[in-house]
């Protein structure tokens, strides 16, 4: 019998031949992911008194959530995960500089297809783009794991969202991922694996396959997968520490459900307060007041996403009711933005570029929102609270949506411009 993408990566991980759906292993990462979070687990390994981590060159750290570090506590909290580092001498340690940990991983080359990835951060279902099993889970998880080298799991169900067409010009995969949430609600992946498979997962860049990969935790989802192609391959290429190859589901691989979604008549989504998956069309909003704008996160702050941005911008001026900030999800791409002139554009439209990184995703600094605004953000929650004050609102929207409503100073359709 066949098995799904989880079930061959669980399977490999435990030393077991097959594994079905439902099933209870040990199994053993390839990549430790430890960011922010290693500074509570180095705290928990210190109280057990352990001198020693199992593999070190497994594990990845960086911080990302609130870098340069914008309070004493957040700088005492740095200064535990650099003495963390040393002391358990942890070779991939990337620090402030890199960027945000899900964007860093891939770019580094510690995401191979086919890997069980464990990350300190809910939304390293990210990796899942690159055909990799990647996975958040809690400090005393990741301190167990990075002392013994295995982790209780249960092997997810499967579903699949079958995605074919073409999408129009200026609608985006966070659109797609968007009207998912919005269709099927936050729960339709409960403690299960996602495949999202069809010709329109396909055409998509690996940029977009990661904007999917990363929501899927936001629709319940344990692994959120994409089948690793040659376009998966040729972004790996020259990164990856280990050997890497195409990696997919069996062909008789057996599945809870199937969704088909033909995303050739999609429409701009955006996610209204306070839920993600409280999605409407952008067209049902349009008109609604913003105060601020952020092209940023995990889910869409990739080259890709910013050269979207800056060409609707390219000659225009974000409103002067709108602060619009711009955080790149690495150093790599912050780079790229600036040789290739798209900073330029968003600098000169008026948008705020700063520090690779989190930032007002999480609602630690730059761009914390007073009581009463409204902000439209590329990122992937918009709880109450989540970025400031209670009495604030926050939407969700792609690049192309974030930046045509910079512009406007009110949530905008995109294929307008």
């Amino acid at each position: 019998m066949g098995m799904t993408m989880a079930e061959k990566i669980l399977a490999r991980a435990s030393n077991q031949r097959t594994v079905t759906a439902g099933q209870y292993l040990t199994a053993s990462p390839d990549v430790m992911m430890a960011g922010d979070g290693l500074s509570e687990v180095y705290k928990i390994l210190k109280e057990a008194g352990v001198e020693k981590v199992w593999d070190p060159d497994r594990v990845v750290s960086l911080m990302d959530h609130a870098v340069p570090s914008p309070t004493i506590n957040l700088a005492e909290k740095y200064k535990v995960i650099r003495t963390a580092v040393k002391e358990y001498q942890i070779q991939h340690a990337y620090g402030e500089r890199a960027g945000i940990c899900h964007q860093i991983l891939p770019e580094k080359g510690h995401v191979v297809p086919g890997d069980l990835i464990l990350g300190l951060d809910s939304h390293s279902t990210t990796y899942g783009a690159y055909g990799a099993a990647g996975t958040g889970i809690g400090y005393t998880e990741m301190a167990y794991v990075m002392k013994t080298g295995s982790l209780w799991m249960r092997v997810p169900e499967t579903i699949r969202f079958n995605l074919v067409g073409k999408l129009a010009r200026r609608v985006m995969s966070k659109d797609i991922l968007l009207y998912i949430a919005g269709a099927y609600s936050v729960e339709v992946a409960q403690y299960k694996a996602i495949e999202f498979t069809g010709p329109a997962a396909s055409d998509l860049s690996v940029s977009s396959r990661m904007t999917m990969s990363s929501m899927g935790v936001d629709l319940g989802a344990k692994f959120a997968f994409f089948e690793a192609d040659e376009k998966t391959l040729n972004y790996l290429r020259g990164r990856a520490k280990k050997v890497i190859q195409k990696f997919g589901p069996d062909h008789e691989a057996t599945y809870e459900a199937t969704y088909d979604i033909d995303v050739s008549s999609l429409a701009p989504q955006v996610a209204l307060p306070h839920a993600v998956d409280n999605v409407k069309p952008v067209s049902e909003i349009a008109e609604t007041r913003i105060d601020q704008v952020f092209l940023g996160s995990c889910t869409n702050a990739r080259t890709e996403d910013l050269a979207e941005a800056a060409e609707i911008l390219k000659g225009r001026h974000v409103h002067p009711d709108v602060r619009m900030v711009v955080l790149p999800a690495s150093t790599e791409v912050l780079l790229e933005a600036m040789n290739s002139g798209i900073l330029d554009t968003l600098i000169r439209a008026g948008a705020i570029v700063s520090t690779p990184g989190c930032g007002p995703c999480c609602g630690t600094h730059l761009g914390i929102l007073a009581a009463g605004e409204r902000c439209l953000g590329t990122h992937n929650r918009n709880f109450q609270g989540r970025m400031g004050s209670n009495d604030a609102e926050v939407f969700l929207s792609s690049p192309a949506t974030a930046a045509a409503s910079a512009i406007q100073g009110k949530i905008a359709d995109p294929r307008q411009y």
